[in-house]
């Protein structure tokens, strides 16, 4: 009797927690950057934007030129989205994204090792705005792909709880990379801190780098993305019964006015969060003379309501609709912003109520960022998601996320208005509203197109 085959089963394929972590521990080291930049930009401006022998003589100049090299990294994000985002549609979602973390985790690393002002004149400066710009570049394509896989393996019913992952995994980098600047400025003396501790939070993104980049290696590869629709055939003399209409991808058009109109949904999320998560230790220093250690622990603060806020916003949206958790975000803004700074800016108000007013500010971004990535999803094809979203997500970024510092310190250094942030974000965050009021009510019942 011939030995009975024995049938090998394929290799599995990866499951949504495997791509969960896959896609959100990229979004983690990339943020945890941004966190650490904006928490040490007194200390960047510095070491990088102040002449020699100038050191703490700068006034806001060395502070608007180092928000303006964080603007810089914004502008080079659509270059990435549209060259990752091509390569995730055509070639697959796996190796752009391991391709993205790789080239993110080297500039990261590169900005630690980086000689100062001091050491080697006006070439450091040169040196920090190329690093971010490869940062751009790469962050670009990041938040697209990871959350086209996010979304796309996610079972029914679940897209607003996995996409909010995305956003979850951003709270937890800015937040750890504010907590790691406020427990080495505990820890360190200010010459200590400024002299070389500034560079350990940029070294700590190369093992966390590695590890995102075995993790997103190791997953499977994905099955090709559909093709587009055939052509219909040519008519024929007898008649033929019509086919089921079949809902067609948007052409060029289609998807240039679904990016203008994600944008527009976007702008809020983008100005709000950076206002009060990112530009708000420096704020606090340069303009209302809180220490270092102050504006880091309020920092980390509207992080942990940011944080609190996007899984619950996320997991709602699956139930009553992206469109009503995102407007009371963007309409919580909107009517809170004003007040909530001139809390903080008044001396005699209790710390345990500016506290609950930073913990709501972070919960009411937390809205908008929950149910943001999957709402994004759902309005692209997948023959064009990556490149779609990642897109509308980088231009919203580059306008509104990365002027955020350089519009807020420049405007208020000019007109000595201290309640420019609120302006900001509470401005943005109204345009905001009405293009999120046009969402399709039942657009998260329905399959992704």
């Amino acid at each position: 009797m011939a030995p009975l085959a024995v049938r090998r089963p394929a290799p599995p394929a990866a499951g949504p927690r495997r791509v969960l972590l896959a896609g959100s521990v990229g979004n983690f080291t990339e943020w945890y950057e941004f966190g650490v930049y904006g928490a040490f930009a007194t200390v960047i401006a510095d070491r990088f934007f102040t002449p020699a022998g100038a050191a703490g003589q700068g006034g806001a100049g060395p502070l608007v030129a180092t928000y303006a090299s964080f603007a810089v990294s914004f502008f080079f994000r659509p270059a990435g989205a549209l060259l990752f985002g091509r390569l995730g549609d055509r070639i697959g979602r796996r190796p752009a994204l391991s391709l993205v973390i790789a080239l993110m985790t080297l500039a990261t690393t590169l900005i630690g090792l980086l000689p100062t002002r001091d050491a080697i004149g006006a070439a450091a400066p040169w040196l920090l705005v190329l690093l971010r710009v490869l940062q751009g570049l790469c962050t670009g394509g990041e938040f697209g792909g990871a959350v086209a896989l996010m979304t796309e393996s996610a079972p029914p019913g679940r897209r607003g709880r996995h996409g909010a992952w995305q956003s979850f995994t951003v709270a937890l980098g800015l937040l750890a990379g504010a907590a790691v600047a406020a427990l080495l400025a505990g820890l360190l003396t200010p010459a200590a801190l400024h002299a070389w501790g500034w560079r350990i939070p940029f070294l700590l993104a190369l093992p966390l780098g590695l590890a995102a980049y075995r993790l997103r290696s190791g997953l499977p590869a994905e099955p090709p993305p559909p093709p587009a629709p055939p052509a219909p055939p040519p008519p024929s003399l007898s008649p033929a019964p019509s086919p089921p209409p079949v809902a067609r991808a948007p052409g060029r058009t289609g998807t240039v006015r679904a990016v203008a109109l994600a944008v527009g949904r976007l702008m809020g999320w983008s100005a709000a969060g950076y206002t009060f998560l990112v530009v708000l230790p420096s704020y606090l220093q340069a303009t209302l003379g809180a220490s270092f250690h102050q504006a880091l622990v309020a920092t980390t603060l509207a992080n942990l309501g940011f944080a609190a806020a996007i899984l619950p916003a996320g997991i709602l949206s699956d139930r009553v609709g992206r469109s009503p958790v995102m407007l009371a975000g963007a309409l919580a803004v909107t009517l809170f912003a004003l007040p909530l700074l001139h809390l903080l800016q008044d001396p005699a108000a209790p710390a345990a109520a500016k506290a609950a007013a930073v913990l709501a500010a972070g919960a009411t971004v937390g809205l908008l960022a929950g149910p943001g990535p999957a709402m994004l999803a759902e309005m692209f094809p997948a023959r064009v998601r990556c490149t779609g979203l990642g897109l509308a997500y980088a231009l919203s970024g580059a306008v509104f996320s990365g002027c955020a510092g350089l519009v807020i310190t420049a405007l208020t250094a000019a007109t000595g208005d201290h309640d420019v942030p609120a302006y900001y974000a509470a401005g943005t965050c109204a345009l905001s509203a009405l293009a999120l009021a046009g969402l399709r009510g039942d657009g998260h019942r329905r399959p992704l197109p």
